[in-house]
């Protein structure tokens, strides 16, 4: 790249450290970084705002994508050219078991390719996983933190509306749709949001390190709704990175 900035996040070389937080909502890109000791920020294009500062002493990066997997593939892909190796993603999402509450965290396991943007990189066979040291962590800092958090398979969709079985304009709701909340359940889904499946996939593809933590924000099952849990998501991710960001010096020096 020799100096030049990457086209969409307007990043250059040296200007990012190697874990990024990647929230979808702009704001919550603002609110992870003055949730740090130092931040500054680093640039915004589009949907991509970022900045880069220290939590606990660790360096680390937030970068937003704005909403869906050919947003996210874009930011991982920029990233991925300018160092960085290890991605979580910080968002929200909606839960399809009762017992997963609004305001509760979900740490994922491993995405349902709902999505068609992670087709681009591998088949549907191929297995959208977080990665193992990751997972690992989030889960940590999530305990360390005394928060109320789950485990499990996401669903991740290119659609808010139709392909989440909600009815669109006018009441619009293909017939396979409309057991859409049965058919999720069915297959022991805990949540649903639409970027974790591209991140995973595309982080396995390339060696590299993804992860998934998002508040809940709806309980399918319910009905309910509230903008809930996302400080509690924001320092889960925040920790798990200082957690890999440790680990990973002491494996240096071994």
């Amino acid at each position: 790249m020799h100096g030049e900035a990457v086209y969409h996040l307007g990043i250059k070389q040296g200007e990012i450290p190697p874990y990024v937080l990647l929230p979808g909502d702009v704001d919550r890109a603002e609110k992870i970084a003055l949730s740090w000791d130092e931040q500054r920020f680093l640039n915004k294009r589009r949907e991509f705002v970022s900045y880069v500062g220290r939590y606990k002493g660790c360096k680390l990066g937030v970068v937003s994508t704005g909403i869906g997997g050919p947003a996210v593939s874009i930011a991982v892909e920029e990233l991925a050219r300018l160092g960085v190796h290890t991605f979580v993603r910080v968002g929200s999402c909606g839960s399809v078991k009762r017992e997963i509450k609004v305001g509760d965290i979900v740490i994922t396991k491993a995405a349902a390719r709902f999505d068609g943007a992670s087709l681009s990189y591998a088949p549907l066979g191929y297995p959208a996983v977080s990665d193992p040291e990751v997972y690992r962590a989030l889960v940590e800092a999530a305990q360390s933190l005394g928060v109320r958090y789950h485990v499990g398979i996401t669903a991740s969709f290119d659609t808010f509306y139709v392909g989440q079985g909600r009815p669109g304009f006018r009441g619009y709701l293909p017939r396979n749709s409309a057991t859409w909340l049965e058919d999720i359940s069915s297959l022991n889904i805990s949540n649903v949001e639409m970027e974790a499946a591209t991140l995973l996939t595309i982080t396995n593809v390339y060696g590299l390190r993804g992860g998934v933590v998002c508040a809940v924000y709806a309980n399918r099952v319910t009905d309910e709704f509230g903008e809930e849990g996302e400080k509690d998501a924001i320092n889960v991710g925040n920790e798990a990175i200082k957690i890999l960001t440790e680990r990973d010096l002491k494996g240096a020096k071994t």
